[in-house]
């Protein structure tokens, strides 16, 4: 039995921009095709090639948890979806070596027509399983989902959140031999998450090879031991998870200052909700990727609602370079914000923070956003959407030639006098 569970070779994917699906032609279809070509209005095939993979080559060995990383666009769903039969590549060729299960995202494979249970037991054929191997996991697939009471519910009528925690509970305890997971957990809220990835650390223990692909840089760092870095369809490092990320964050392939969305970048399931700019202004009101630590900075997060939502709430989130968290913060954080905010009506909107000086140690920082309705519906997450450099110069304690360890630096105020 081979020891190698993928090997990709020279793997590219090309799409053709702006062309038609041809599916099924009508006589309708015809009929007008023959005639735009007699009149001359007929549509020119876009001639725009988009290589979202290209000469992309790499191993994995059976049982190795290997990470892909990568900003929006880099190619990483394209990889995973070609790994996982969902598409064909256009050249090269992909040997994988077991049965494969894929949590690419929320629902992948779901009937929507089919119940929960219903949908469990057709998971587990598609995987080669038997009824009774499925049967064996089936009550501990429904406690990790926690839908015991909804489980004979056709899943179009689940939540989002509902459907996330059936489509991974199938996908981590039908055991695959290889197992596929894109940046589906960022959907859930915080105690899922937690959950899910102590879920991935037992089927990586466990020997299951395992494609990670995340945004999150304290996940990736926590369950993978290598880390292939993506950029532009191409791969440009395999590397130790810790040498990766460093590389991935210091490259210039992590956006600074500021980070625009294109409306193509982000999913349907975010509607009314769509994130335009992500940007760090400096004390001068000028886009910055590198700020003093001794001045204070702000941080504006400009987005559009096609129509009205009630309860939204944007969030800020910065980390280190590594991945741990530093502070959290909403813009209805005060309960005055809240009420006041309640209801925001279509229209476009900028959410400002203002970072105070002397907070930050030296070092390099991610900035992620969120908004979400609580305990409702989350809209869109991106929790590395940009990075930003802060320059130590002058903080608190820098006449003393020594490196201050961890995420803060902040100026204490401190009293000194004789005890008594």
């Amino acid at each position: 039995m081979s020891e190698k569970a993928i090997r990709v070779h020279d793997l590219g994917k090309e799409y053709r921009l702006g062309a038609l699906s041809s599916g099924y032609r009508t006589l309708r279809d015809a009929l007008a095709e023959r005639a735009g070509q007699i009149t001359g209005r007929a549509p020119k095939p876009s001639r725009e090639i988009l290589w979202a993979l290209r000469h992309v080559s790499f191993e994995v060995e059976r049982g190795q948890v290997l990470g892909v990383i990568g900003r929006n666009g880099a190619g990483k769903s394209t990889l995973l979806k070609i790994l996982s039969r969902i598409t064909e590549p256009t050249e090269g060729e992909a040997e994988i070596h077991g049965r494969v299960g894929s949590l690419l995202e929320v629902g992948t494979g779901f009937h929507p027509e089919l119940t929960g249970r219903e949908n469990i037991f057709l998971n587990g054929a598609i995987l080669g399983m038997k009824r009774t191997e499925i049967a064996a996991k089936f009550d501990e697939i429904v406690e990790f989902a926690e839908v015991p009471k909804f489980i004979d519910t056709p899943v179009k009528r689940y939540s989002s959140g509902m459907y996330l925690r059936l489509a991974f509970a199938v996908a981590a305890h039908l055991e695959p031999e290889v197992l596929v997971v894109d940046e589906v957990l960022a959907v859930g809220d915080a105690e899922f998450q937690r959950k899910c990835l102590g879920k991935m650390s037992d089927v990586a223990r466990q020997g299951r090879t395992v494609l990670f692909v995340s945004h999150n840089m304290s996940a990736v760092l926590r369950l993978t031991q290598e880390t292939l870095v993506l950029d532009r369809g191409s791969l440009v490092l395999r590397a130790p998870t810790p040498q990766a990320v460093d590389y991935y964050m210091t490259s210039g392939l992590a956006q600074t200052g500021e980070r625009r969305w294109a409306t193509d970048e982000v999913p349907a399931s975010a509607r009314p909700f769509q994130p335009m700019a992500l940007r760090v202004r400096d004390e001068r009101g000028r886009i910055a990727e590198r700020v003093p630590c001794t001045e204070p900075f702000s941080v504006e997060f400009e987005y559009e609602l096609s129509e009205e939502i009630t309860g939204l709430r944007i969030g800020v989130y910065l980390s280190t370079s590594r991945g741990e968290p530093v502070l959290t913060s909403f813009d209805t954080d005060e309960p005055r914000a809240f009420e006041q905010h309640l209801s925001r009506p279509a229209g476009r909107y900028i959410s400002r923070c203002r970072i105070p000086a002397n907070l930050l140690n030296e070092g390099l920082f991610v900035l992620g956003v969120n908004a979400s309705s609580f305990r409702i519906r989350s809209y869109f997450t991106d929790e590395h959407a940009l990075s930003i450099s802060i320059d130590g110069t002058g903080a608190p304690g820098s006449h003393w030639p020594e490196t201050r360890s961890g995420p803060l630096r902040p100026a204490l105020a401190w009293e000194i006098g004789e005890a008594g």
